[in-house]
């Protein structure tokens, strides 16, 4: 076994040991032991055991992205479709038999008081995600405010589906969306055919269609 596979194989069994049991619940040693390498070749690769959990939370970041870019890409060029895509993904994941809840909320229940790399870790992965909700509400013509309703949305569906072991969060967060997006629909409508009207009124041109400067 060479060095990369040793290091899949650790960063693997970790990764489920932290998740299913918590990340003070596990020692080197059950990594160990699971991944099936020797306790020195475990340290070789990972000198500490924050090395290994700044690993795993590396591989969940990149899992969590990965995901849900496929979900949005599955909803096609409908900008309305693909934001509620998000909510999609995370009604999948709910209903996964593995689903513990957010890796991250529980790296930083667990660790973020005490290990500050943690906490960073923990607050780029959800700064992450609020950009590409801002991305996605950006291109659909919403505004910043929407982008972080619907991140707050996600977020709550997160840790209320891992709390109360119920899937159907992620059904109610996007009935939720629905209503916001709406509203911002409407609202964005309203304010353009008040300024059309007001253009109209002011610069009316038989021979063309009215249209904003």
């Amino acid at each position: 076994m060479d060095d990369a596979e040793a290091r899949e194989r650790i960063a693997g069994a970790a990764e489920d040991l932290y998740y299913r049991k918590g990340f003070s619940a596990v020692g080197m040693d059950e990594i160990r032991s699971s991944a099936g390498v020797s306790l020195r070749r475990l340290y070789a690769l990972f000198p500490s055991k924050d090395a290994v959990i700044t690993e795993v939370l590396a591989r969940r970041h990149a899992q969590w992205e990965r995901g849900l870019a496929e979900q949005v890409s599955q909803a096609g060029n409908d900008t309305r479709r693909r934001l509620l895509a998000v909510f999609d993904y995370l009604d999948g994941w709910f209903r996964d038999p593995a689903f513990r809840g957010c890796a991250f909320i529980n790296a930083f229940g667990e660790l973020g008081g005490t290990r500050s790399h943690v906490a960073a870790i923990v607050r780029d992965h959800k700064a992450s995600f609020q950009q590409c909700m801002t991305e996605l509400v950006r291109t659909a013509g919403g505004s910043e405010l929407l982008a972080a309703q619907l991140s707050i949305l996600a977020e709550g569906a997160q840790s209320t589906a891992a709390i109360g072991e119920d899937p159907s969060s992620a059904a109610q967060a996007r009935l939720a969306a629905e209503v916001l997006i709406a509203h911002e629909t409407s609202r964005e409508a309203g304010g353009t055919q008040a300024e059309s009207t007001r253009h109209e009124s002011a610069e009316f041109d038989p021979n063309k269609p009215c249209a904003p400067e």
